[in-house]
């Protein structure tokens, strides 16, 4: 496994080999990040993984400079698997100038995490077109659990014909149906104890409109009033059409429940397809 700084270092590595998959990261790896790799694993010989905590998609008031910064771990966890190659560089590497030239992104980037996070989807989409420009991989993998993400950087793969596949892995979730996130860490023992209860919502959410409820403006208001009734505060419990991400119609049946809330002054958030 070798361990990349550098652009030239790694593109000099990389020449050659193919197919390539890759899996973005942004470090504090756990057992949700290492099952992609598995899944990169699973498709090609050539596995990279990047670690890059993207300034560009955090608000200035978000937790930019607390965010783990783990990468030994990281490594150590790696090491184990199929993994060829990890892309670890710093600021100064992937911006050596202010980054000036930024994707205009759809509306529906100004939607659900776009309304409580303005501009998070043009940090992210533009760090991953860096990335893809970099590695050049066939293949790329991302996680269910940031379910808007994944959609977004479908789109801009299809809009701007980048010639690389992107691969949805289930979001992987602790026993008691918590999605597992980096961000778990921040929450005390009785948050930890609560925080599946977000999962819990959006899986009665599910169950309520699989039995026939299509009522989903009332569903969504129920489910976030008794998530509030337990002392979260929720940012949105929303049900949309996972082809576009439009609010769900009575008409559709290709289905995502997306849920973000506050448990103290930790944020999590969830989805579901039915």
């Amino acid at each position: 496994m070798n361990i990349f700084n550098d652009i030239d270092d790694l593109r000099n590595n990389l020449r050659g080999k193919a197919p390539v998959a890759f899996v973005p990261t942004m470090g504090n790896l756990h057992a949700g990040h290492l099952a992609l790799v598995k899944q990169a694993g699973r498709l090609s010989d050539y596995v990279v993984v990047s670690i890059f905590v993207n300034r560009l998609q955090f608000l200035p008031h978000e937790d930019f400079d607390r965010y783990p910064r783990t990468l030994d771990d990281d490594c150590k966890a790696l090491s184990p698997l199929d993994v060829n190659s990890i892309f670890a560089p710093d600021d100064k590497i992937l911006f050596p100038t202010p980054q000036e030239f930024l994707l205009a992104l759809p509306p529906v980037a100004d939607t659900l995490e776009g309304k409580f996070r303005p501009g998070f989807f043009r940090g992210v989409a533009t760090i991953i077109l860096k990335l893809f420009n970099i590695i050049q991989p066939q293949q790329a993998i991302f996680g269910k659990k940031d379910y808007q993400q994944l959609h977004i950087v479908r789109e801009m793969v299809r809009q701007l014909n980048i010639p690389v596949e992107i691969i949805a892995c289930e979001t992987v979730r602790a026993s008691d149906g918590l999605a597992l996130s980096s961000r778990n860490q921040y929450l005390d023992q009785e948050q930890r104890k609560e925080a599946c209860q977000l999962y819990r919502t959006l899986l009665q959410l599910k169950n309520e409109i699989i039995s026939g409820n299509k009522e989903f403006e009332t569903l969504q208001h129920h489910a976030a009033h008794s998530l509030c009734q337990r002392g979260w505060t929720v940012d949105y419990l929303s049900v949309h059409k996972r082809s576009t991400l439009l609010p769900a119609q009575e008409h559709d049946d290709d289905l995502v429940i997306l849920g973000a809330a506050w448990l103290g002054k930790t944020r999590l958030i969830d989805s579901l397809e039915i």
